[in-house]
């Protein structure tokens, strides 16, 4: 069962206390929660590209011709897992779950060159270990107010009125709106006053195997003030990312353990960057991780008793890509 109680999280309340600089990254069930200052950062082999702060230095120019090779599992085999999750949902231990695969993949590109020329909001590279290039924010702190963008809804961009598609697909709204009021009940806890601003807006993401239509949500608050100035408490109380996990989040994370038979890892965890006084932090997905000497691309989507196995699979494939165009 997930119990967020590591002692870095007292680490980031004393850090954002004394208004130090620095990065956090959790794994998903924030069994590993690694925090490191600036000057910290130049031997912990950890790269960083977020909008707000970047340790990676300049790029050299791209002139390699990519290739992407995927071998993912039988829709057999993912149906497996599927199955589990619907039962449990059926039965009302659920009515949202995040289900997600691990596919082995082939590639020309070594993890730095995917780090460097990705296009994302946020990049990270753990060096030999994994890269990642997400496009959703956690949550953001600035000053006392805080937002949080719930990404949950994803289609193929080349089809027919796509976004209108996405917007008004029932299975997709009856996602969105489920991460859009489990993160409104999470900002609660640790925020007053909190109200959605901005509703299915839809974003953009360009790859160069496909391009795909995401839909996203703003929420806002008033951080409360036993939160304030406390980064590492306010992370505790939120963890993990609900867009990533399902609701209601204990019995849900139960039933994601015994379906998906895998370690997520650092994959679905949060990670951030605080300046000294404002928070940037995003989920990391979009996720490449080097296991014996092999790649994975870890994968998934949410899942609702409408959801339909063929869509899922085609889904979690879809998500396998590199934003490099």
């Amino acid at each position: 069962m997930f119990l967020a109680n590591h002692p870095n999280f007292k680490r980031m309340d004393e850090l954002s206390q004394k208004k130090v600089p620095f990065f956090f990254m959790t794994d998903f069930l924030c069994k590993q929660v690694l925090v490191f200052t600036e000057k910290e950062l130049e031997n912990s082999g950890l790269l960083i590209d977020f909008q707000i702060f970047s340790n990676a230095g300049a790029k050299d120019e791209f002139k390699k011709i990519i290739t992407l090779k995927t071998f993912p599992e039988s829709l057999e085999s993912f149906k497996k897992g599927f199955d589990e999750v619907q039962n449990n949902l059926k039965s009302g231990n659920s009515y949202l779950t995040n289900y997600t695969r691990k596919t082995e993949i082939e590639t020309n590109l070594t993890l730095e060159e995917i780090f460097c020329h990705s296009q994302a909001k946020y990049k990270v590279l753990f060096k030999d270990f994994f890269v990642f290039f997400s496009p959703e924010t956690f949550v953001r702190i600035q000053g006392d107010r805080i937002f949080t963008y719930p990404m949950k809804g994803t289609i193929d961009a080349s089809l027919d009125n796509a976004a209108e598609v996405l917007k008004n697909d029932p299975k997709e709204k009856a996602e969105h709106y489920t991460v859009v009021d489990l993160l409104r009940n999470d900002l609660s806890m640790v925020a007053d006053d909190v109200k959605v601003n901005k509703f299915q807006f839809i974003d953009f993401l360009k790859t160069k195997q496909k391009d795909l239509y995401a839909m996203s949500s703003e929420i806002s608050g008033t951080v409360k003030p036993e939160f304030r100035g406390k980064t590492g408490s306010l992370l505790e109380k939120i963890l993990p990312a609900g867009s990533i996990l399902g609701a209601p989040k204990p019995r849900t994370l139960e039933i994601i353990l015994e379906a998906e038979g895998f370690d997520r890892g650092f994959y679905t965890g949060v990670c951030g960057w605080f300046d000294g006084e404002n928070l940037d932090s995003c989920v990391m997905i979009r996720f490449i991780e080097k296991e014996n000497g092999k790649l994975f691309f870890k994968s998934g989507g949410g899942i609702t008793h409408m959801s339909k196995l063929e869509d899922e699979y085609e889904e979690m494939k879809n998500k396998i890509y590199v934003p490099i165009h």
